[in-house]
């Protein structure tokens, strides 16, 4: 019987241009000989939160996307999305691309600034919903946090950009930076609700936050920089009237995990997608 060869995995880091930064993604640049359960043995096996797959290429910088965390395919993944076209963009040179994922088509713009590549990705539409009373209960339970603990400015919403994300602010920077949650309990909530994360937020200044992800569904108890909810809570921003029609936020993440990453969220009048623009540079040379 012969094997496949192992595919070529690259790594990359999103949302900072240092590689000791911003969320580690894994990077396979030619996925069309792979199957699912492939493919997610790859991303088992390295073991960061997503690693990106390039199924095919549909045209000009046209590819289709899958998303693998150690665990389960996601939809969507902003920080892979940002990885993969830096990668991309070191080997073909900057410029526009389209990734057609499962949750939609994502355009992505590569630029180079002052020496760096930056990628900016353009949501599917995104929607917000409300969230029960029993399932926010549970959810606090399981965070361990006390419902006075929230800010009241930022009342708890699910939001979607194309992943669903749990968005809880906190009232003090504290209360962010003091994480230790039930995994299994938050788990089995994330599941029946079909979260990808949770985005918990605290709002330094009227367009800079902080936030941390946890991502027990994915195999992995915190991812340092998430894109797919930076694009979600842009959406959430907008939708509750934190923000002006077009503003930028900026969004502090990783640096409670010592991999600190900056995600630049811009919402543009008129359009209800939302763009998240970030660095990125491959790990280890």
């Amino acid at each position: 019987m012969t094997h496949d060869p192992a595919p070529e995995v690259l790594r990359y880091t999103a949302f900072s241009a240092d590689p000791e930064g911003g969320n580690p993604a894994g990077v396979v640049l030619d996925a069309a000989g792979l199957d699912e359960e492939r493919m997610l043995a790859v991303a088992a096996e390295l073991g960061y939160s997503e690693t990106a797959f390039l199924t095919g290429r549909t045209g000009d910088g046209a590819y289709t996307v899958r998303y693998f965390s150690p665990r389960a395919e996601v939809p969507f993944c902003g920080h892979a999305t940002v990885a993969t076209a830096v990668a991309l963009a070191e080997r073909d040179g900057p410029g526009e691309l389209e990734f057609t994922t499962a949750a939609g088509p994502v355009p992505v713009t590569v630029v180079r600034e002052d020496g760096e590549l930056r990628a900016t990705l353009t949501s599917v539409t995104p929607h917000i919903t409300e969230i029960g009373e029993a399932d926010l209960a549970e959810a606090l339970a399981a965070l361990d946090w006390p419902a006075t603990d929230l800010d009241p400015a930022l009342p708890p919403r699910i939001a979607y950009a194309g992943a669903r994300h749990l968005v809880l602010a906190a009232a003090t920077r504290e209360r962010l930076a003091d994480l230790a949650y039930d995994f299994a309990r938050l788990e089995t909530l994330m599941h029946r609700l079909d979260l990808t994360t949770l985005q918990l937020v605290w709002r330094e200044a009227p367009e800079v936050f902080h936030v941390r992800n946890p991502f027990p569904v994915g195999g992995v108890v915190e991812d340092p920089a998430t894109g797919a909810a930076a694009a979600a809570f842009g959406a959430y921003a907008r939708e509750l009237g934190l923000t002006p029609e077009t503003a930028v936020l900026t969004l502090h993440q990783g640096a409670d995990m010592g991999r600190p990453g900056t995600l630049t969220v811009e919402l543009r009048a008129g359009d209800a997608r939302v763009r998240v623009a970030g660095t990125g540079t491959r790990i280890g040379g």
